[in-house]
């Protein structure tokens, strides 16, 4: 996947792929009339969604229940106000993925620090698991880092065989591990994906 040029030609976009124009107050760079790009999204995708910035702070709570009620962060002890703090830290960008109106997951963004274009979570809701959205999820935020970043970054928790395989499926590189890093007994595996070093990376304008 190459650096995303413009938002993308629609008539690419796979069935069941919904498009929404940004009404709200204008997050993350974006205009309020500029539409989400899903130029190299997923294929497999078996439901109709539409990816927005998070709408509310309605949207923030539901991501923080889905958190919490899931593993990983189930076994990394993460309290669901632990998670609703995560999900509110004005220095990420929370994209949430509407099934209607209703949220069906979302994917937690960090573009500042050391290491910017780092997926800080993703979830998928119950019923949408097995569905596709995952990938869709991760593919929408390789294109919105890439504009900034040849890089995307994440880790994955030892214990989670399930997303280890997703994310080497998507082409991600094992970098390395850090021992202990949440809790005791299970490791945080650091995984890669680039499109080139930044020598030569442009970013969009």
């Amino acid at each position: 996947m190459g650096p995303v040029a413009g938002m993308g030609n629609r008539k690419n976009v796979p069935p069941g792929i919904a498009f929404r124009q940004v009404s709200a107050t204008p997050l993350y760079g974006m205009t309020a009339s500029e539409p989400i790009s899903f130029k190299h999204l997923s294929r497999d995708v078996s439901m109709p969604v539409t990816i927005v910035p998070a709408r509310h702070d309605a949207d923030r709570a539901t991501c923080a229940r889905l958190m919490c009620e899931t593993d990983p962060w189930i076994t990394l002890g993460r309290s669901y106000d632990r998670c609703l703090v995560a999900v509110s830290d004005a220095g990420r960008e929370l994209y949430v993925a509407l099934d209607g109106d209703a949220v069906a997951g979302f994917i937690l963004i960090t573009m500042k620090g050391q290491f910017p274009g780092y997926i800080a979570s993703v979830c998928v809701a119950p019923a949408a698991r097995g569905s596709g959205l995952g990938t869709t999820l991760v593919e929408f935020a390789e294109e919105r880092i890439h504009r900034e970043s040849p890089n995307v970054f994440l880790c994955v928790s030892s214990f989670n065989e399930g997303a280890r395989r997703l994310y080497e499926r998507l082409g991600f590189e094992y970098v390395g591990t850090l021992k202990d890093y949440i809790v005791k007994g299970y490791d945080e595996l650091l995984y890669r994906k680039t499109i080139g070093p930044w020598s030569e990376f442009v970013p969009e304008e």
